[in-house]
């Protein structure tokens, strides 16, 4: 193999992983071609959370001026009852994480911003890809094109054909819960807060979007019936109201403006044994599936492209390289896999008696320490790669 310096280098996936690793390794002086399945980088996806440790690579890729122009900043986040909407407790951003910046952001705004950023610093485009099978460092697609590239990323999400060349199958299983998300029209006047509206076995998020015009709802009930893991499966919006109809206040007024819906099931995939190898390395979900009920998708996947970018720079051998991405990587996102796979309980209690003790200790905690509710997650947030 060419020392990783004078590498080429091919991104399959052109969501926020693997165009955030694209700019990454562009602005270092690699010579980078992107692949992506889609005709073009359309409309696609919804609201997602850019927290402070996502938005430090965006600062650092200069890209985040552009995306907080368009974004909202999160105030707080308020933890409600499912019934009457009623706050159980309220985590003040501005009071006790006044130096941080979380965003309210839809995905296409964050994908708009990182392929700007890709084309000012020469990264190339093929659209209309699907990769078909990946073997040694060449890339097979279902056109009949075949590229042979010295370092293949795989940014192919859950379902990687790269993650799959480099651990075979993994069969994921189905968690039992299901997960609705649509936009629709802010007719509650809902601020940039993010609400999380708990129920017995469901929980409703919701965010404002576009400068507060919409809101972002993400609908989470568990469910015994398998549902297919993809979020471009369109739902029934008479069935989703009818399934969060015991759900009360302003959030019942935000889901009868419901009018189309994508539904996914939830599924648990083990962070992958192999990252890299041969030439080939992972990054985002096709590194470590992560369930929504942290938020750090996104965020995550921004990191790796922040770290392999460096590792990939800073080592001649590509070996090392990804040996040290993964020792810098593994422990913590393994740890927050962990944590948002825990999280959903929380918001799911099933009896009144324990849901009424839980709601009324948050809501002590929140009033003697606020600042230990907004700081528990600390360890998440105030992580910055591009320091190390």
């Amino acid at each position: 193999m060419k020392p990783v310096s004078h590498a080429s280098v091919s991104i399959v996936g052109a969501g926020i992983g693997g165009l955030a690793c694209a700019l990454a390794l562009a602005k270092r002086g690699f010579t980078v071609r992107v692949f992506e399945q889609a005709p073009a980088l359309g409309d696609v996806g919804a609201g997602i959370q850019i927290s402070p440790n996502g938005l430090a690579v965006l600062r650092a890729l200069d890209v985040a001026h552009d995306l907080t122009r368009c974004s909202a900043q999160a105030r707080a986040v308020e933890l409600c009852d499912f019934k009457r909407g009623k706050m159980v407790a309220r985590l003040d951003l501005q009071a006790h994480a006044g130096d941080l910046t979380y965003l309210f952001a839809h995905r296409q705004d964050v994908i708009k911003v990182l392929f700007e950023g890709c084309k000012a610093a020469g990264v190339d485009f093929t659209f209309g890809e699907i990769l078909k099978n990946t073997t040694e460092t060449t890339l097979d697609f279902a056109s009949g094109l075949s590229v042979t590239s010295d370092i293949i990323i795989g940014a192919d999400g859950l379902h990687s054909i790269v993650r799959k060349a480099l651990n075979g199958d993994v069969a994921p299983f189905f968690t039992g819960q299901v997960a609705y998300r649509a936009i629709v029209p802010n007719v509650i006047a809902q601020g940039n807060v993010a609400r999380i509206h708990m129920g017995p076995n469901a929980h409703i998020v919701s965010y404002p979007l576009h400068q507060g015009q919409h809101l972002n709802l993400v609908m989470v009930r568990e469910q015994s019936q398998w549902v297919k893991e993809t979020w471009r499966n369109p739902a029934d919006p008479q069935e989703v109201q009818s399934k969060f109809s015991n759900f009360g206040g302003d959030i019942a007024a935000a889901l009868a403006q419901l009018t189309h819906v994508n539904e996914w099931g939830l599924f648990r995939h083990p962070v992958a044994q192999v990252w890299g190898t041969s030439g080939k390395v992972l990054v985002g979900d096709a590194a470590h599936p992560t369930l929504p009920f942290m938020a750090q998708g996104a965020n995550l996947a921004l990191e790796d492209a922040w770290v392999l970018a460096a590792c990939l720079a800073q080592n001649s051998d590509f070996d090392r390289a990804i040996a040290l991405y993964r020792s810098k990587r593994i422990e913590r996102v393994s740890r927050i896999v962990q944590a948002a796979t825990k999280n959903a309980w929380k918001y799911h209690l099933s009896s009144w008696p324990l849901r009424s003790l839980a709601h009324l200790g948050m809501r002590g905690l929140s009033r003697v320490a606020p600042h230990k509710m907004v700081s528990q997650f600390d360890w998440i947030y105030r992580f910055d790669v591009t320091r190390d």
